[in-house]
């Protein structure tokens, strides 16, 4: 028997792929069928949904008189869409096989184009480094609603020798940090949200020994992006005693360290309400028609476009380190990596709320790009200018600080340790875009016989990604 040749697919491979192209085209053609025999009711659907989001956004922007005749249209629309939807004659059992069908495809293509960890990020599978000596885990026992004592992590720390340290109310997070380290930690973490994350990270980064995440926060945003697990918090404990070892980026606004992202106007503005945390709706209801309203003020922050052209203003920026993926569904909101060595920066400039309604119904679509005053592209430093102090959020916690804003990427600063069964990548890495070009070439290839040509891609590399727009 001949030796397969390097690089190219294997039979298992070449079936796969044409299973994902087949199975991809038959849940097109169910679901193309279902359109065509329900295309009014459908049609109608759709613009009632389109009329709801453009009166919903009147809802946020306007007060008294104006904002009640605008929920009263947007609870008709929204009736009318769902009443076209229950007298339209859909197929569920077709539907259901669409989605299968679909799922399938996308199984077979991660199979066919060998879209693993190790092929896709290939730091995610490096050898396991030695066990820490002096491992020490910082915990914030309230974060996320109480996730450390409800999963026992300080008696699964002591089972495992890793000192623990408690953070109390009034305690100093970075000086908590700092003082393991002077006691010899070699390896440290923190188990709680992402602004915790950053901080004991920043000391991590600073004294050079490896970090170790523990996802015990609401959200952690992180942890997803570094390719853990967030529902097994005591998993990630291994990190301390074996798994590989790696590279990330960090970011800074004005020396302030983050991990994933720091938000100024909308975001900001609604967050900084001492009432939002009990309150989140009321306080964006009152809050929105200040920043959307037709009386409203331009916000004042001031920027540079990705091609040098100055812009006065814009009611959403975005700072993150290395760029989200927000152009479709696949891994959406994640980033494909962090070790780019960028900052991706989005921002978004509302006139009015006509052109707030096509914003929403653009980004619900996965069109944000297709707006015409949304910016996107990566830099290594980004500058923000006002006549002010400018409130932020910054990995969800929120700070005012002192104009100008000078966001830095910081390329490779932080060793991160991750246990030994997690992913190691992110959704945005992981995902496989079978409508796109690119794959149905890959594929078509593999069928074929032939190697793909990007089927391994991680992303754009710190040279490629600085010239993105």
């Amino acid at each position: 028997m001949s030796e397969q040749q390097p690089g190219r697919p294997g039979p298992g491979q070449r079936l796969a792929a044409l299973a994902a192209l087949l199975c991809i085209a038959a849940a097109t053609v169910l679901l193309l069928v279902e359109v065509v025999r329900n295309f009014l009711p459908l049609l109608l659907a759709a613009l009632g949904l389109i009329l709801c989001v453009f009166a919903g956004w009147y809802v946020v922007s306007r007060r008294g008189l104006a904002r009640l005749a605008a929920a009263v249209i947007m609870a008709a629309a929204l009736a009318a869409a769902i009443t076209s939807l229950v007298f339209a004659d859909i197929r569920i059992w077709r539907v259901a096989l669409a989605a299968a069908l679909a799922a399938v495809s996308v199984l077979a293509a991660q199979y066919a184009l060998r879209r693993s960890p190790g092929s896709l990020d290939p730091g995610a599978r490096r050898p396991a480094v030695a066990a820490a000596r002096h491992p020490v885990l910082i915990m914030n026992l309230k974060s996320g609603g109480g996730k450390a004592e409800r999963f026992g992590l300080a008696r699964e720390c002591r089972r495992r020798g890793i000192e623990t340290v408690v953070l109390g109310p009034g305690d100093d997070l970075l000086r908590l940090a700092e003082d393991a380290v002077d006691r010899g930690a070699d390896v440290i973490g923190m188990a709680g949200g992402d602004g915790s994350q950053a901080l004991v990270a920043t000391v991590a980064a600073r004294s050079g020994i490896p970090y170790v995440c523990v996802p015990a926060g609401t959200r952690n945003h992180f942890a997803l992006d570094l390719g853990l697990d967030r529902d097994d918090v005591v998993g990630a404990l291994d990190a301390f005693s074996a798994g590989p070892e790696r590279r990330i980026d960090l970011a800074s606004v004005n020396g302030r360290t983050f991990v994933n992202n720091a938000s100024l106007g909308l975001y900001a503005s609604i967050t900084e309400s001492s009432a939002y945390r009990d309150a989140k709706l009321r306080t964006a209801a009152t809050v929105l028609p200040d920043i959307l309203g037709p009386d409203a003020a331009p916000l004042d922050l001031s920027f540079a476009g990705p091609d040098g052209t100055g812009y006065p203003s814009a009611q959403m920026i975005l700072v993150s380190n290395n760029p989200y993926q927000l152009a479709h569904a696949g891994g959406r909101g994640t980033r494909k990596r962090i070790d780019g060595g960028v900052l991706g920066i989005v921002a978004a400039r509302i006139a009015n709320a006509a052109e707030a309604a096509q914003f929403a119904a653009l980004q619900a679509a996965g069109q944000t790009r297709r707006f015409p005053g949304w910016l996107e592209w990566s830099a290594d430093r980004f500058e923000i200018r006002s006549a002010g102090p400018v409130q932020l959020g910054v990995d969800g916690e929120t700070l005012a600080m002192d104009p100008p804003l000078l966001f830095r990427s910081e390329p490779g600063a932080l060793r991160v340790r991750l246990p030994p069964h997690a992913i190691g990548v992110s959704p945005a890495a992981r995902a496989v875009r079978i409508l796109a070009r690119s794959t149905a070439v890959d594929l078509t290839r593999v069928s074929a016989g032939r190697p793909a040509e990007i089927a391994v891609s991680a992303g754009p590399t710190a040279g490629t990604a600085a010239a993105m727009r």
